[in-house]
């Protein structure tokens, strides 16, 4: 799972991402930051190439979410989007590392840690790098929802 989160005024943009297993346990997560990217959509390639180096070098993962639908079409019609040429180009070169490549959609309210890493990151003010089994301590926690039976 992976999320982008940026905002006009913010000095920097957060990316954060989740690898579950097939059981949908948290495996491992990443969380950074950078300076404020040009477009929310700029970021989301970036959050997407961050991520795809990442399983690169810890896991054999095939299939990538996200949920910004722009991301998907971007990906799927390259030809149509000429404005991120450079970014498509490192993304195209990252998914031949992948034998069977996949990005699908998944609803932000199913993708909350990815959503919160990314945000927590923006909302910071110096610089964050940061790939571990959980979330760091000195990190909030995302919102759980509360099932009620």
């Amino acid at each position: 799972m992976v999320d982008g989160s940026w905002t006009f005024t913010a000095q920097f943009s957060g990316l954060g991402w989740v690898w579950k297993d097939t059981m949908g346990k948290n495996q491992l997560m990443g969380t950074r930051n950078l300076r404020r990217r040009e477009t929310t959509l700029h970021l989301e390639l970036e959050a997407l190439q961050w991520t795809m180096e990442s399983m690169i070098q810890h896991s054999t993962c095939q299939r990538f979410e996200t949920d910004c639908k722009d991301l998907i079409a971007i990906i799927e019609q390259p030809q149509a989007w000429s404005n991120f040429s450079t970014e498509l180009e490192i993304i195209q070169t990252l998914r031949l590392c992948f034998s069977d490549f996949k990005i699908s959609y998944f609803p932000r309210t199913q993708n909350e840690t990815a959503d919160s890493l990314a945000r927590n990151a923006c909302s910071l003010h110096r610089p964050l790098c940061f790939i571990g089994c959980s979330i760091p301590v000195w990190l909030p926690r995302p919102p759980h929802v509360l099932v009620i039976e």
